[in-house]
């Protein structure tokens, strides 16, 4: 059990997100057993927050402190992640007829990715628990930013990850002291390779979505736009999803942030994007029952899309139908254009997975199911200095 000392987080407790058991958020959990699903954490809703203190406060993630679930602050282990900008894109809506169009860009976050909010979370977790070496099955860029924050807590750790990944993602789990295992396959045969290595269960593994904290620093981002554009939601957010747990934490901060009267509704649409090569969403919304037998993953240029089987799928669908959403699949092709154009037209050299998130939108806009008067914020996810070996091979 852990020591509850210099608490000032409003957090509570832990809940199944199926059944809603409750677990203890003094013990170190990882899914919930009784469903074999996600944990989520819960937050005392009789807490109070005025959101013009946050004025002052540091410009990162851990502004809003009181609702991430680190209890003592000397735990937090932070490399300066969050408060990314908002960028207008207007020379694309104007050459595309948005009138109203916006990227959250994640580039400038430690290890050039939104993964660093995840991780530091989840590694701040970790040192409260006193784990001492955490492991993870990753696509590229979670790796990274693992190895970065365990090497700041020194914490040991182990990255498991596709041989095909681009060179530039090995290398930086090497530079922070990770030790690096690759496997031939997508993410799904790493998490295999994990639950083999792992059988005496020496690791802690921070699979998406097998632990409940990443979740907790995804949504930061939820927090950000809402901050960033005073308050004032867009209509419509696209965003890409691989394992989810971003599209699903900024669907929690929004609820969160009505309970502390922060905002008002109505919430914004979420579209959820992902590669043909590897689009289990859609296949979920068509079979949501035997979807898993229904298609056959490869890789993808936007290595984060190739999640074949997410552990939140169902929690993916619950934000969708909630927020009349969907999702939609774009092609390899359309997705390295998408980056070139972007390139050429904003001056960002944004991820593939990214650029995923526009080309989606001109066939949401062409099947009328976005208006071009509407505010759409597109989130760019990470770097694409890091997939030029991968862009390369299309230029």
């Amino acid at each position: 059990m852990l020591t509850l000392t210099k608490s000032y987080s409003f957090a509570v407790g832990l809940k199944c997100s199926c059944c809603h058991k409750e677990y203890s958020l003094n013990s170190l959990n990882t899914f919930a057993d009784c469903c074999n699903r996600p944990l989520v954490v819960e937050y005392d809703e009789e807490y109070s927050l005025d959101k013009n203190k946050l004025a002052t406060r540091q410009q990162n993630m851990w502004r809003y402190a009181e609702m991430l679930p680190v209890l003592n602050k000397e735990n937090i282990v932070s490399l300066g992640e969050g408060m990314t900008p908002i960028f207008e894109l207007n020379k694309l809506g104007a050459a595309y007829g948005f009138s109203d169009l916006l990227m959250k860009d994640e580039t400038s976050n430690p290890t050039g990715s939104f993964k660093a909010r995840g991780l530091s979370m989840a590694v701040s977790k970790a040192k409260e628990f006193g784990i001492e070496h955490c492991i993870i099955p990753t696509a590229g860029n979670a790796g990274g930013a693992l190895a970065a924050y365990c090497a700041r807590a020194d914490i040991k750790c182990t990255v498991v990850m596709p041989t095909h990944t681009p060179k530039i993602f090995k290398q930086e789990c090497e530079l922070y002291g990770a030790e690096l295992i690759l496997v031939d396959g997508l993410i799904n045969d790493c998490a295999k390779k994990i639950g083999e290595l792992n059988s005496s269960h020496k690791y802690f593994d921070i699979s998406t979505l097998k632990e409940p904290y990443r979740l907790e620093g995804k949504k930061t981002m939820g927090y950000e736009i809402a901050e960033q554009l005073d308050w004032q939601l867009p209509d419509v957010i696209i965003y890409p999803a691989g394992g989810g747990t971003g599209l699903i934490g900024i669907w929690k901060a929004f609820k969160e942030m009505l309970t502390l009267g922060w905002i008002t509704g109505p919430l914004p649409r979420m579209y959820a994007i992902q590669s043909q090569n590897c689009s289990p969403i859609l296949h979920a919304l068509k079979d949501a029952v035997n979807w898993k037998n229904n298609f056959t993953p490869e890789p993808s240029i936007a290595n984060g899309l190739a999640v074949p089987y997410p552990f939140g799928m169902n929690m993916m669908l619950d934000v969708l139908q909630e927020s009349n959403g969907t999702a939609v699949s774009i092609s390899e092709e359309e997705i390295v254009a998408g980056v070139k154009e972007i390139a050429k037209t904003e001056g960002h050299i944004i991820s593939p997975e990214g650029a995923a998130t526009w080309k989606a939108l001109l066939h949401l806009h062409k099947n009328k199911m976005i208006r071009a008067d509407e505010k759409v914020l597109l989130l760019n996810t990470g770097s694409g200095y890091k997939y030029l070996d991968n862009l390369d091979l299309h230029f």
